[in-house]
C-alpha cells in the first residue's frame, strides 16, 4: 500500500500482529475503560444527546452491542450496498469502541449513551480518488446533526492541490457549523512517518496512540498534525474472518476513544460550544514530559475524567478554536495547529530510538487521584487472566 498515492488509497489507520489467546470476557480486556474511570464517568455522562458520525467502511447494526445504537445512515462508496454493509469490519470496530453497549459479550462502549450515525465512504483500503465522497459525506453528517465527525482514516502520499483543498472544505464546513472533527494520524511512525490527511489539516484534530504505560505507541504517527493522544493498543474487537475476538490497535482506535471521550463531555455540558469542549480536552490531558504541544502526544493524553468527576477545565471563549487560534474557515491556512508547532517538529525517526518516544508526566500537575496517573499497569491482572471455556481471542491488528 505504502507504494500507492492518494487516489490510490485511503488508509485506515488500523494496525497488524497475530497470537492465539483465551478470553473469559471482553470486557476484562477493556483496560482503557478502566484506566479512565468508565464506571465512574457514566454515573456523570454517557454521551447520550449526542450523535457521532462515523465515516468509515459502514457499521453492522446486528451486532448485540450496537443494537438501537446505530442510526439510518448514508452509503457514498462508489459501488454502494447500505451504510450498515461492512464488509471490511473497521467502521463497525470503531462504532463499538464509541458506543457499544457490551450487550451479550460484546464491546462495550466508552460512551455508551452516543448514537452513531454512519456514514460509509469505501469498501476498504483502495477506493480511488475519494475525496469528492468524503466532501459530501461530511456534509451529509453535519446536515444529520452529527456534533462530532469520527475520521479514523488517513491519506498519504501525493494529494493533489485539488484533493487538499475538498478535505479542507469539509474540514472548514465542520468548524463553520460548530462540530469537532476528530482524525487519527496514521500508524507509520515506525517507517517512514509521512504526514496524513485530513490530520494535518487546520481545523482537524490529529489524534496518536499511547499504550497502557502512558508512552507513545511505536506506530503512532507523529509531528505538528498531532493535537491529542488517546488508548490505542489491546483493544478488543470483533475478528475480521473466523469469527471470536481480536485484539486490535492503530490511531483508529485512539480517534474513536478521543471522539467518546469529547461526547461524554458534550452531553454533560450541552451548551457549551466545540471549542469549549476541545478546549477543557486540551487543558485536563496528562501532559507531555518537556514541550508542549510534543510532537509524539500534541497537549497530551486526553483524560475526560478529569471534567466530568473533578470538575475541571475552563471552557473559556465560545468563538476561538483552541488548537488554531488564527484559524478562520474558508481562508487559506497561514498556521499550523499551534504557534510553537513548527518549532517542535523534529525529525521523522526518533534520534536515539524508543528511549525518545516520550510518556506522559506521571502527576501532570494534578492532586494525585484517580485521574491523575494514567494507563500505568492498569487492568494488567485482568488482561492477563485466562479462563477455562472462554471466547477464543486472537491478537491480530491491521497494519495499514
Amino acid at each position: 500500500m505504502r507504494g500507492l498515492t492518494l487516489l490510490a488509497a485511503l488508509i485506515t489507520c488500523a494496525g497488524s500482529f497475530t497470537s492465539p489467546a483465551i478470553a473469559q470476557d471482553i470486557r476484562s480486556r477493556q483496560w482503557y475503560l478502566d484506566a479512565m474511570g468508565a464506571d465512574q464517568m457514566w454515573r456523570t455522562s454517557t454521551g447520550k444527546g449526542v450523535t457521532v458520525a462515523v465515516l468509515d467502511t459502514g457499521v453492522d447494526e446486528s451486532l448485540p452491542e450496537l443494537r438501537d445504537q446505530v442510526l439510518d445512515g448514508r452509503d457514498f462508496s462508489s459501488k454502494p450496498k447500505g451504510a450498515n454493509v461492512d464488509a471490511d469490519g473497521h467502521g463497525t470496530d470503531m462504532a463499538a469502541v464509541i458506543a457499544g453497549t457490551g450487550r451479550s459479550g460484546g464491546v462495550q462502549g466508552l460512551a455508551p449513551g452516543v448514537k452513531v450515525l454512519p456514514v460509509k465512504i469505501g469498501e476498504g483500503r483502495a477506493f480511488g480518488d475519494s475525496t469528492p465522497a468524503v466532501l459530501k459525506a461530511i456534509r451529509y453528517a453535519l446536515d444529520r446533526g452529527a456534533r462530532i465527525i469520527n475520521f479514523s482514516s488517513n491519506y498519504t502520499g501525493y494529494i493533489p492541490e485539488s484533493a487538499r483543498k475538498r478535505l479542507q472544505q469539509g474540514v472548514d464546513e465542520v468548524n463553520s457549523r460548530g462540530a469537532l472533527i476528530f482524525a487519527g494520524t496514521g500508524n507509520d511512525g515506525n517507517s517512514s512517518n509521512p504526514v496524513g490527511y485530513p490530520s494535518s489539516l487546520p481545523g482537524a484534530i490529529g489524534v496518536a496512540s499511547v499504550d497502557q504505560s502512558g508512552t507513545v505507541s511505536k506506530f503512532s504517527t507523529h509531528g505538528s498534525q498531532v493535537a491529542l493522544a488517546a488508548p490505542g493498543e489491546g483493544i478488543p474487537g470483533h475478528c475480521k474472518s473466523g469469527g471470536g475476538w481480536c485484539e486490535q490497535g492503530g490511531t483508529s482506535h485512539a480517534t474513536a476513544i478521543t471522539s467518546a471521550s469529547a461526547a461524554l463531555i458534550w452531553s454533560a455540558h450541552p451548551k457549551w460550544t466545540a471549542n469549549q469542549v476541545l478546549r477543557v480536552m486540551m487543558q485536563t490531558t496528562s501532559k507531555p514530559k518537556g514541550k508542549v504541544p510534543s510532537e509524539y502526544i500534541g497537549y497530551g493524553i486526553i483524560r475526560p475524567g478529569q471534567v466530568l468527576l473533578d470538575g475541571k477545565g475552563d471552557p473559556g471563549p465560545a468563538d476561538i478554536n483552541p488548537l488554531f487560534p488564527k484559524y478562520e474557515p474558508g481562508k487559506e491556512p497561514s498556521a499550523s495547529p499551534s504557534s510553537s508547532s513548527k518549532s517542535d517538529t523534529a525529525s521523522s525517526t526518533p534520534t536515539n530510538g524508543q528511549d525518545d518516544r516520550p510518556a506522559a508526566s506521571s502527576a501532570g500537575g494534578d492532586d494525585g487521584n484517580g485521574n491523575a496517573l494514567i494507563y500505568v499497569g492498569v487492568g494488567v491482572a485482568a488482561v492477563l487472566a485466562l479462563g477455562g471455556g472462554g471466547l477464543i481471542w486472537v491478537r491480530q491488528r491491521r497494519r495499514v
